[in-house]
């Protein structure tokens, strides 16, 4: 990110940086909402049920994105024993994940409807729909790598048998951070580890486009 800076791409630049910025709010407040919905007001009574960016966005989190490609936003405070179903915890968990993809299909649908009713024609709106659901494809994809604190450690045990869901969750809270701590220097260091991700995210993409 912070290359294109140096490559004078400003414009660029910050384009990328509002579909970010949009992403990562949505996500957080698809959280929220979701607990919220599921009986716990934890993260409203902190004032995340809100598509305010300011509510959600981390200050160095958002510096790792600029510096390093990659970072997060501030995790939204739920308390699991307010859920109303048993099923909450996975809900609320896949909120999150699921906000992105509806952005990313309201998005990618949207822009392609307004090509075909003459609007939104040239370069600038062409890239940011492209970034907006590509970085949300992402997004989601990431998120549900079952390691350390990403919203696929929560979502895992649903499908896993007692036993082996405990082991996982033994597991991941002993080593889940390290573990993604591990790929992410890895990616750093130039080693291709997130490029699966974006293979993922982009193979997705026309199963979400439905305007053509």
């Amino acid at each position: 990110m912070i290359n294109l800076l140096f490559q004078g791409q400003v414009a660029l630049f910050l384009l990328i940086m509002t579909a970010l910025i949009i992403s990562l709010t949505v996500h957080e407040f698809g959280h929220a909402l979701m607990a919220k919905l599921f009986g716990d007001d934890t993260a409203q009574r902190a004032g995340r049920l809100t598509l305010n960016p300011l509510a959600h966005l981390d200050g160095m989190g958002l510096l790792m994105v600029v510096v390093v490609g990659f970072g997060y936003a501030k995790p939204v405070p739920t308390n699991p024993r307010n859920y109303t179903s048993r099923w909450g915890d996975l809900a609320v968990s896949a909120a999150g994940p699921g906000m992105n993809l509806l952005l990313a299909a309201a998005g990618i649908n949207f822009y392609d409807a307004a090509l075909r009713l003459g609007y939104l024609a040239g370069p600038g709106p062409g890239a940011f729909f492209s970034y907006l659901t590509l970085i949300n494809l992402v997004l989601m994809v990431f998120n549900l790598i079952p390691l350390g604190a990403l919203d696929g450690h929560y979502i895992l045990p649903y499908f896993l048998t007692r036993r082996w869901a405990y082991a996982y969750q033994d597991l991941n809270a002993r080593y889940g951070n390290m573990a993604l701590m591990g790929l992410m220097l890895l990616s750093v260091a130039g080693f291709p580890v997130f490029s699966y991700v974006m293979w993922v995210g982009q193979a997705l993409l026309p199963w979400i486009t439905f305007v053509s």
